[in-house]
């Protein structure tokens, strides 16, 4: 994955200091990742550089996530307010951010422990956030698009009719919705001493059945090329996560749109190297090949 190379200008840094009180001297360290967003770690501190295409109304909305959950989730990381109660600070017309540094790694959900305790965590989270009503998002997440049967135009290659039927209605069915992190994989996650410690980045969260999430996540956390990690989601339900219980078809059929989405991801205009274009094409065969 080619990442993005946001700088962190002096005027950013700048804003940053006088907003959140946050100087170090030097450049500040680049962490790792970031496709849309550049954070660099500054006096113990991270400064999230977002695109410029993101307006601060979508970020701050994703940020009362993210606060309603620390507040019940030890590992939910939320962002600090300003002295004025906000969350993003808009710099040479980016959002700007300010977060707590929380040391650690990613966990490696090919160790059973690592990957029981990511859908624990999960469990928890989706009940930090059950009965939280935050109104409608500014802007449809990402995710949102075909989730409810209408045909994603950005994805017409992988056009299933039978898939946006099916997503109607299940949605019907389950109506339960609250908000979600929109994207729980490994990577936006911390552990340390082998414990998570740390759920991050919410830009992508939304209010959606919970089941679709946890398909999600049982396909990251599982083996993604062969399919959801019928383990994860056990170790979710014995848990107490909020989403049903889902049959073969449906988990298939969940983790189906969340591939289609990947899909449309990937022709965004996101720069990609030999790697990602062969586990794209592999992503892209997994949702021919679970279909029910």
């Amino acid at each position: 994955m080619i990442y993005v190379k946001t700088p962190l200008t002096r005027e950013i840094r700048e804003a940053v200091a006088l907003t959140w009180g946050v100087t170090e001297e030097g450049e500040g360290e680049r962490l790792h990742g970031g496709e849309e967003s550049a954070a660099y770690r500054l006096d113990g501190h991270v400064i999230r550089v977002g695109p410029a295409w993101r307006a601060a109304a979508e970020s701050e909305w994703c940020h009362s996530i993210a606060r309603h959950a620390a507040a019940a989730l030890p590992e939910a990381v939320a962002p600090l307010p300003t002295a004025e109660g906000a969350t993003v600070i808009v710099v040479d017309g980016r959002p700007i951010s300010c977060w707590p540094y929380v040391e650690g790694a990613w966990p490696d959900s090919d160790i059973p422990a690592q990957r029981a305790a990511g859908a624990r965590l999960l469990a928890r989270l989706h009940r930090s956030l059950a009965g939280f009503r935050p109104g409608p998002r500014p802007v449809p997440a990402f995710q949102e698009s075909g989730l409810y049967g209408d045909a994603p135009q950005d994805a017409a290659e992988l056009a299933d009719p039978d898939l946006d039927r099916w997503l109607a209605a299940f949605h019907a069915e389950h109506p339960v919705r609250h908000p979600l992190h929109g994207d729980y994989y490994t990577g936006n996650t911390l552990a340390r001493d082998g414990r998570i410690v740390a759920v991050l980045d919410w830009d992508e969260t939304f209010v959606g059945a919970p089941e679709l999430e946890l398909a999600a996540a049982a396909l990251e956390w599982g083996d993604d090329l062969a399919g959801p990690s019928e383990e994860f989601v056990a170790a979710y339900h014995e848990a107490g996560g909020t989403a049903a219980r889902l049959d073969e078809e449906s988990l298939a059929q969940l983790v189906r749109h969340k591939l289609r989405r990947e899909y449309a991801y990937f022709h965004k205009g996101v720069t990609h190297d030999e790697e990602d274009i062969e586990y794209h094409r592999a992503r892209v065969e997994l949702f021919h090949r679970l279909r029910p």
